[in-house]
């Protein structure tokens, strides 16, 4: 009978040490924009090394991905190249989205090295829009030496990539028309197929135009000044596709999370952000 009761007590009390290890053994997941994955991938590194943190990080659907997947609770992080939309809060209403600003990059028009090498250096806004609504479609058109047809390849809608850059086209993405441009996902999948498609144009994020295979246009001002993607002019927004990169959780953060985050806040992962060629958040308020 003793050893019953023994038992009795004893059973609750593993199963309670059992349950709390499964949850400290869950990882922390972590999904969204491939653009703010770089400096997240290298800090969940770190973290597993020095501290034995079980993390997982994916990019699967960008920066509409990581909200949607936080947003449905199937992820502890989200990561987004974008702000969350009101429309995401109403979508996702279980979700109370707190955003993390970790440091600042731009969307850069890009061109492959021939269409660089023929002359097109910046474009206007009209332009642009004569390119995206299919006005126009070769870059002697633009001002190129020789004639050559425009291959636009189109970021996916609610990538945060494409959001920048229709709602500074149209003032909102939901203005912007239906085109029927072949679409490229992730950073890595744009750069290569404008470096290795003649007359190529794309979205991307301006760290990723390496000026070797891919090439960013200034854009035109209202008084014709080309404006470059350049430090400067990002951290000012006087570059007018600037963009602010977010880490989300739903709530304030906590346990694997916090510490994730805390770390990209510190000055080493503010360092990793530099380091991928983003502007930390100092290089914003000097």
């Amino acid at each position: 009978m003793r050893i019953r009761a023994t038992m009795r007590l004893f059973l609750p009390l593993f199963f309670s040490l059992l349950s709390l290890t499964s949850i400290s053994a869950s990882p922390l997941k972590i999904n969204g924009s491939t653009t703010v994955n770089l400096p997240v991938a290298e800090a969940a590194e770190i973290l597993r090394a020095e501290q034995k943190l079980d993390i997982q990080v994916d990019t699967q659907g960008g920066s509409a991905g990581g909200i949607s997947m936080l947003g449905d609770g199937l992820v502890q992080m989200g990561m987004s190249s974008k702000p969350v939309s009101p429309e995401d809060r109403l979508k996702y209403p279980q979700c109370d989205f707190h955003p993390v600003h970790i440091g600042e990059d731009a969307v850069a028009l890009i061109v492959s090295r021939d269409v660089w090498e023929n002359g097109i250096r910046a474009l206007s806004k009209s332009q642009i829009k004569d390119i995206y609504e299919g006005r126009v479609k070769n870059w002697k058109d633009l001002g190129g030496t020789k004639p050559q047809r425009i291959a636009f390849f189109n970021k996916e809608p609610g990538r945060g990539t494409w959001e920048v850059f229709v709602h500074w086209l149209y003032g909102s993405p939901k203005a912007a028309p239906q085109v029927s441009f072949p679409e490229v996902g992730g950073n890595e999948e744009t750069r290569s197929k404008v470096a290795s498609t003649p007359g190529a144009l794309s979205q991307l994020s301006a760290s990723w135009a390496d000026g070797k295979s891919v090439f960013a246009l200034a854009l035109l001002g209202e008084d014709g000044t080309p404006i470059s993607p350049e430090t400067q002019n990002i951290a000012s927004h006087r570059y007018p596709l600037s963009r602010p990169l977010f880490v989300l959780t739903n709530g304030e953060p906590s346990g694997e999370a916090k510490t994730m985050i805390d770390f990209l806040l510190s000055d080493r992962g503010q360092a990793l952000v530099q380091k991928h060629g983003y502007l930390p958040l100092k290089a914003l308020h000097p």
